[in-house]
């Protein structure tokens, strides 16, 4: 089984448990080259296990994860060309902005040097804190932490990002804020980026595509195109009807209903 040059994930058949507790079952997608695909589900179903298992930082039971029509088991260098922004900020408190983002380099010692500070200080600017790269964790705001956290990840111009609800505990207007920084870097980069949440509204300003998955054990419900033009609008028509679609297969569920995927375009 061989990737397309037009995508950069694959995932076949994955299944995973803990101990006796199935979570993934029999999940299969695709991310092409560039796209913004988000992960949406309820609460516990495994969004985060998909993306870490897609990262290669947890194995996994039964089933095929490729890249580059390899699969990642056999790839030595797949974690040279990922990065993952989790759902804290997990910043070295006795490091400030930089010196955080730097770390990303200091761990592939093998391929950057000293010299690339410079990308360092790209990052920051990138993500809007070059006047803040003296600051400590405990000086900045948690949106500005997050931020932080953003440009440790790009520091390395990953060919694939990951992040995992990142935006979950910032109030609403950073939510909103740094949702749009994240569209304008993914832009910008041209990484392929999957990103997890469990926000409908979220996922629909964001993604090219929408994987909605059910409870445990988990498999997909749908794979939603989102044909809106960008920028988009948070509130119109066409995005309350995508989310009442979205909140309709999450009623499945509860109503006992749990059709496997099928492809939607809205």
């Amino acid at each position: 089984m061989e990737t397309s040059r037009s995508e950069a994930l694959v995932v076949k058949d994955l299944s995973k448990g803990f101990g006796k507790l199935g979570v993934l079952d029999s999940i299969s997608f695709s991310v092409g080259r560039g796209e913004l695909v988000c992960i949406l589900g309820p609460s516990g179903c495994g969004k985060t296990t998909i993306l870490r298992i897609a990262a290669g930082l947890i194995p996994f039971d039964s089933g095929t994860v490729l890249t580059n029509g390899e699969d990642i088991r056999n790839n030595h260098d797949y974690l040279k060309i990922v990065s993952v922004v989790f759902q804290e900020p997990r910043l070295l408190p006795w490091r400030n902005a930089r010196q955080n983002v730097y770390l990303s380099l200091e761990l592939r010692k093998e391929q950057y040097d000293d010299h690339d500070l410079a990308a360092v200080d790209n990052a920051l600017a990138l993500v809007g804190l070059a006047e803040f790269a003296d600051s400590y964790p405990h000086e900045l705001s948690g949106g500005m932490r997050q931020r932080v956290s953003l440009a440790r990840a790009i520091v390395t111009e990953p060919e694939i990002l990951f992040m995992d609800e990142p935006l979950t505990g910032l109030d609403l207007r950073n939510r909103e804020e740094l949702q749009d920084e994240i569209l304008r870097i993914w832009s910008q980069k041209k990484v392929t980026l999957m990103l997890v949440t469990h926000d409908p509204a979220e996922a629909i300003h964001m993604a090219d595509r929408i994987i909605v998955l059910s409870e445990r054990p988990t498999h997909i419900k749908s794979i939603i195109s989102v044909n809106l033009s960008r920028p988009r609008p948070r509130d119109s028509n066409a995005v309350r009807e995508m989310e009442n679609t979205i909140r309709g297969l999450f009623g499945e569920d509860t109503a006992g209903e749990s059709p496997r995927h099928e492809s939607t375009k809205l």
